[in-house]
């Protein structure tokens, strides 16, 4: 057997974060937070903010359910935020178009919850109506209605605005009552917003007569609001909060004063606006965790609680679950642990046919050194193999992998010969568990002859 070329790792060109930490715990218990997250569908989902941020950023566990690895989603299009920048607004901006497909999606919500068309065209008259929100200034302070207006985006000496990301929590359906005339079912107590979509509060729909300045929607503050507290910190303080957007509408209007001009239809100029709404169906993403890191998290740091329903699982009762759910997961898991262990960042290789990718530091950092496939052997590497490979589709999966830059790992996990059953149903079986790595490379018979002939 020929002995293994170790690579050093590929840095990335473009490094965009600082590392933080390789795990969401403190050295000696300091600045310790048990992070909690809930099973749903077979998956393991962490919706606080705070856990979201704490098991990213240290240890790069999970990614966004929205994204593609770290969950950054925003509703707000970058096209019209840079387009908008001028404004300084502090808001998420939108299409109509997009804005009216989010009142599409409320709307087929109420009706599944039983209410009628009349219910439902009156709750998202009120509730999607324009609004009038304070704006922050340049310096960051409060602008009243004579000093936000704008004429239109600016980008020539426009300043970078600062763009908040989608609020987390959960996603509103509207709700705030319905008080029109020939509706025969009234709302009931608490909206009609389901698990997941929460209703509003009623109180908020009573807004003053819309005011427009230039070409953005905006005033003073609200009756009953602080003067600290801005639309998108609403959002975040309570799950119940309404999210506050701004769509970019368009306006006709006559650029030729007198009336029965014949080239009166051809002046009329598109002028673009901003109107402040609300959104009524809300976009949350939140954390998804692999049954790897999920179990890592809770086994092997103690820093995470799941939750099925209102019950915290055991760490017997995860192993149980989760191998039934996944039937390979001890052997993934032992791999993932090890790994992990040994201060690699393995994240799937589903991409690239394996059953990991091993990452130094993290996927920001680093390009993935490894694609890694782990089989569960005994002492004579022996047993009913999870994925037999013959040499067609070994060499297959080896140029593939070699093909992105990476090298294929073959990880046997060795358990001993007298384990039963009953210890592999416990996790205190990886305390047996012995690891042998090989790395597969592909033998050229030029690149060979032409070495031993330098020598």
């Amino acid at each position: 057997m020929a002995e293994a070329v170790f690579h050093p790792p590929r840095r990335k060109r473009r490094v965009f974060e600082a590392y933080e930490a390789p795990f969401p715990v403190g050295v000696g218990g300091k600045d310790f937070r048990m992070c909690q997250a809930e099973m749903m569908n077979n998956h393991v989902i962490v919706r606080n903010p705070e856990d979201i941020e704490q098991l990213y950023n240290k240890g790069y566990f999970g990614k966004g359910i929205l994204s593609r690895s770290r969950p950054v989603y925003n509703i707000s299009d970058p096209l019209l935020a840079s387009k908008w920048q001028g404004a300084n607004l502090n808001m998420p901006i939108i299409t109509s178009r997009k804005y009216q497909r989010h009142v599409q999606w409320a709307k087929s919500v109420l009706q599944e919850q039983g209410f009628d068309d009349c219910s439902v065209a009156s709750i998202l008259e009120d509730y999607t109506k324009p609004l009038e929100l304070p704006v922050l200034g340049k310096d960051g302070a409060e602008q009243t209605v004579e000093s936000c207006g704008s004429t239109g985006p600016d980008t020539a000496s426009a300043e970078p605005s600062r763009q908040p990301s989608a609020d987390r929590g959960d996603a509103a359906a509207p709700c705030p009552g319905c008080q029109k005339e020939g509706c025969q079912q009234p709302c009931p107590e608490g909206g009609p917003g389901s698990k997941g979509q929460e209703p509003a509060d009623p109180g908020e729909t009573a807004q003053a007569p819309r005011q427009e300045h230039g070409s953005v929607v905006c005033c003073g503050h609200e009756a009953g609001e602080s003067p600290g507290q801005w639309p998108g910190d609403v959002a975040r303080s309570g799950e119940r909060a309404p999210e506050y957007v701004l769509v970019q509408e368009e306006d006709e209007r006559s650029l030729c004063p007198e009336d029965g001009s014949p080239h009166e239809q051809e002046n009329l100029a598109k002028k673009e606006k901003l109107v402040c709404r609300r959104n009524p169906f809300r976009i949350v993403e939140y954390l998804q965790l692999s049954l790897e890191e999920a179990f890592f998290l809770v086994y092997a740091l103690g820093c995470l609680t799941i939750y099925y329903g209102e019950e915290p699982l055991t760490i017997v009762k995860l192993w149980e679950v989760f191998s039934a759910v996944k039937p390979g997961f001890r052997t993934t898991y032992m791999a993932y642990h090890y790994f992990r262990s040994r201060g690699w960042v393995p994240k799937a290789g589903l991409k690239y046919g394996t059953d990991l990718l091993l990452y130094r530091k993290g996927p920001p950092f680093y390009h993935a050194s490894y694609s890694v496939i782990a089989e569960l052997v005994d002492d004579n590497f022996e047993g009913s193999l999870r994925r037999p490979l013959s040499w067609m589709s070994l060499s297959g999966l080896n140029r593939t992998t070699a093909s992105a830059s990476k090298e294929l790992m073959l990880c046997y996990l060795i358990r001993p010969s007298d384990m039963t059953a009953e210890e592999m149903a416990t996790p205190e079986c990886l305390k047996r568990i012995k690891v042998q790595e090989l790395i597969v490379t592909r033998w050229v018979s030029s690149r060979e002859r032409s070495e031993h002939d330098d020598i």
